[in-house]
């Protein structure tokens, strides 16, 4: 391995021919930029998803209720009903492991009619009543003031928390809002503090919202012990997707509907579509592997063949070698040698482009802003170990043929060769 005279060797046989030698190592290298680049993108695509999906608690689901489309118990079909408080209760004695259960009521919106007034500014807006453990599902920045807390819940104080986008309708730049006060649907909140969350596409309409105590919106607007929709997460460790079931039969037993009533209540499973769209994402891994292999593949194909042709050139050479004395094992090690240098190199150019082409993307994309679906496109550490491992084996593949080819030739005729 460390013969000056064998490296001398390997260095005039790859520049006794230049062109032949960079036609050759063009494909090892292409191949090798071309799976950087396939996973790169798609750790680019990776991170843009889970970027929508933001911080919000991923093992979270969020259940509302429908119109029954069965009858039970001598109740009709078509039926419209709510869930209520107790139906919370019933749900934390009833099903273990669920860390977080958010009653939520809401009202208005900023596509509806206008909702909130302050002096001669008016504005539509989300209005949610909530308990405070809603933070930590749905987290956000608290740039000022405080968040919801459980004495606002106790004493049903009528307290709220804006965003960006509401401070921006019905504040002057610079004005103070803690302490100041909101009208909401001709009801007093005073304002408490001010949150942030980040940017998930929808841009200054995401900041929109007013959060206030759940028991404050009921007294206020009117919904009694009513709820709207529950924001629901289960422990770490343990799945909500293996609750679920167990945790709509507790809701239908409580609102009296048929145990195989599948429409009336309604939920979306975020732990189910995140795991779905992990699953997305190891395929697209795979698929990244597979075509940058089969690239590379015809590549190592390329110096195999190359590497014959040269063994057929240095036939007469080989058959004095083996004349002189020289072991099979050494001419097969010199031809090895050859052709994993050969491959190393043209890989590690090729790792080379790619990494520079990943630069070069990430350049453009931090002049041009965020582009939605695709952040920071990059490869880590693990995958250029797994090239080069992928080189070393290529190497010997792509010898291992010529080096048989050439010990199997007799130096008596080898010698007669012209």
């Amino acid at each position: 391995m460390f013969n000056r005279d064998r490296w001398k060797e390997i260095l005039e046989v790859l520049s006794s021919n230049v062109f032949r030698t960079l036609a050759t190592s063009f494909g090892v290298g292409w191949g090798i930029f071309i799976l950087i680049i396939l996973l790169a993108a798609g750790k680019g695509l990776e991170n843009g998803i889970r970027a929508d999906f933001g911080d919000i608690a991923t093992n979270t689901m969020f259940m509302w209720s429908r119109n029954t489309t069965m009858p039970y118990k001598g109740l009709p079909k078509g039926r419209r009903f709510s869930f209520k408080l107790e139906d919370v209760q019933a749900i934390k004695d009833n099903v273990p492991d669920l860390r977080f259960i958010s009653p939520r009521n809401q009202l208005g919106g900023f596509r509806g009619a206008n909702n909130v007034v302050r002096g001669l500014r008016t504005g539509a807006f989300n209005v949610y009543g909530d308990y405070p453990e809603i933070i930590k599902q749905e987290p956000m920045t608290i740039t000022s003031g405080r968040f919801v807390n459980h004495n606002d819940i106790q004493d049903k104080r009528k307290i709220a928390v804006i965003g960006d986008g509401v401070r921006n309708e019905l504040y002057d730049q610079g004005e103070t809002l803690i302490g100041t006060y909101i009208k909401i649907q001709g009801v007093n909140f005073m304002v408490v503090g001010t949150y942030q969350k980040k940017d998930d596409g929808g841009g200054e309409e995401g900041q929109k919202e007013i959060y206030v105590p759940f028991t404050a919106f009921s007294q206020a607007f009117n919904t009694s012990n009513d709820v709207g929709w529950m924001a629901i997460t289960a422990n770490d460790g343990s799945s909500i997707s293996d609750l679920k079931e167990k945790i709509v039969g507790v809701v239908k037993e409580k609102r009296k509907i048929h145990p195989d009533d599948k429409r009336a209540v309604g939920y979306f499973d975020l732990y189910e579509q995140f795991n779905r769209v992990e699953s997305l994402f190891g395929a697209l891994r795979w698929v990244a592997y597979f075509v940058g292999v089969l690239v590379l593949l015809s590549g190592i194909i390329g110096v195999s063949n190359i590497m014959l042709i040269v063994i057929k050139e240095r036939t007469k050479e080989i058959g004095i070698r083996r004349a002189l004395g020289e072991a099979p094992w050494s001419i097969k090690k010199q031809i090895l040698m050859e052709s994993i240098f050969l491959t190393i190199i043209s890989g590690m150019i090729g790792i080379v482009f790619g990494a520079a082409f990943i630069y070069g993307v990430n350049a453009v994309l931090d002049s041009v802003g965020p582009v939605d679906m695709f952040i920071n496109p990059s490869v880590s550490l693990a995958v250029v170990v797994s090239a080069l491992i992928i080189l070393v084996f290529s190497g010997l593949l792509a010898g291992f043929i010529p080096a048989q080819s050439a010990i199997k030739i007799r130096p008596i005729e080898a010698l007669r060769t012209e």
